[in-house]
């Protein structure tokens, strides 16, 4: 452009002063168009638009694409936490069942050897209650014998002493001592 604006400057000085200017040349007179004053106009505007390129609108366009990123950055973090949230609370989910079984399988196993350890102490206490009833009997059938063989003792010697007194008067001591031994055998044997 600056090729084309210098082309017509140099027609505009080229234009002898006897030839009728053309009609680009008179338009250019009729507006008044200064051209070195263009030329630094547009020279200014260019460096005006570099500087604000430059030092504007570029670190502009970098600060706003760092934002961009930080937000694509927080969307995206965002995103991964929901997920690991989800995640974990479906693996906090699984846990609490998880917990929630292994519990209920124990107190099932407590009760159950709860149960295991009430029947075991029954049948024990079954077992010891029915040996001291076996004791108790014996010990009844012992004292039964011990009493009843104390009592053939004193009925046998009650007999003795009840025949001898009877029969005192008539038996000698071979006979007396041969009846003692018949009446303590009849009676052991009752």
């Amino acid at each position: 452009m600056s090729s084309s604006l210098l082309f017509l400057a140099a027609a505009e000085v080229a234009v002898p002063a006897g030839e009728a200017p053309s009609a680009f040349t008179k338009l250019i007179q009729d507006f008044g168009i200064n051209w070195p004053g263009i030329l630094a106009q547009v020279l200014n505007f260019g460096i005006v638009a570099f500087v604000l390129w430059h030092f504007g609108i570029k670190p502009v366009i970098a600060t706003l694409d760092a934002r961009q990123k930080k937000i694509e950055s927080g969307l995206k973090y965002a995103d991964e936490m929901q997920t690991k949230l989800a995640a974990t609370q479906q693996e906090s989910t699984a846990l609490i069942k998880k917990a929630s079984t292994e519990a209920g399988r124990i107190v099932d196993e407590a009760r159950k050897s709860a149960k295991d350890f009430i029947d075991k102490q029954t049948q024990e206490a079954a077992a010891q209650s029915g040996e001291l009833l076996a004791k108790a009997q014996r010990a009844i059938e012992l004292e039964h014998k011990k009493m009843l063989a104390d009592a053939r003792t004193e009925i046998a010697r009650l007999v003795v002493v009840t025949t001898e007194r009877v029969l005192a008067k008539k038996l000698n001591d071979s006979d007396r001592a041969a009846y003692n031994e018949a009446a303590a055998r009849e009676l052991t044997n009752v």
